[in-house]
């Protein structure tokens, strides 16, 4: 499929914001793809797909995991925050018909990271934080940074997310050590 066709599928999926979001994310990719030796379409098709699910009822959420025979780990269970990523994968499998797995690992752990992430998951990963519409607090020193290197990008991206869900009181997922445990020792 092309880009503007997944643009028609989302499009009553998401909010505008979302939408806006994942128009995003998916020029981002591409671009990040074509600096660092990526596929640029697998990236793009990653990206406007990542948040697919994120504005799903939980419980629609959840039965499409169901159905795909997921079960949430314990973590997974208490942040429905993540869930929008597994379901989106599974989402994507069984209803777009898509069975790229690094387009579905892509999708699946944008939120999370991994311990050996490939290429397009790292992309893609990195792509969500550093969308054109994105601001937090240090958003445009990691917007510069993704463009110089992008190991020290996802470290720093990784390094936000486990201070802000510590800082919060939050559980944090053992991907998103395991990926920054990783990424430290191996790049």
């Amino acid at each position: 499929m092309k880009l503007s066709e997944y643009q028609e599928i989302i499009r009553p999926r998401l909010s505008d914001y979302r939408y806006r979001h994942s128009v995003n994310v998916a020029a981002q990719a591409r671009h990040l793809a074509e600096l660092y030796g990526g596929d640029p379409q697998k990236a793009e098709t990653a990206g406007i797909l990542h948040d697919i699910m994120k504005d799903t009822d939980p419980q629609e959420q959840l039965r499409v995991m169901t159905e795909a025979g997921i079960a949430l780990s314990e973590v997974e269970q208490s942040s429905h925050k993540l869930w929008h990523a597994i379901s989106g994968a599974a989402f994507v499998r069984t209803q777009l018909g898509i069975t790229d797995e690094d387009i579905l690992n892509a999708i699946r752990y944008h939120t999370t990271g991994r311990a050996g992430m490939s290429v397009l998951e790292r992309i893609v990963f990195i792509a969500d934080f550093t969308s054109a519409e994105r601001e937090f607090d240090g958003a445009d020193k990691l917007k510069k940074l993704v463009e110089k290197d992008l190991r020290e990008a996802i470290l720093a991206g990784l390094t936000f997310t486990i201070r802000d869900l510590a800082g919060r009181g939050k559980t944090i997922h053992p991907d998103a050590i395991a990926a920054y445990n990783d990424m430290l020792l191996h790049g």
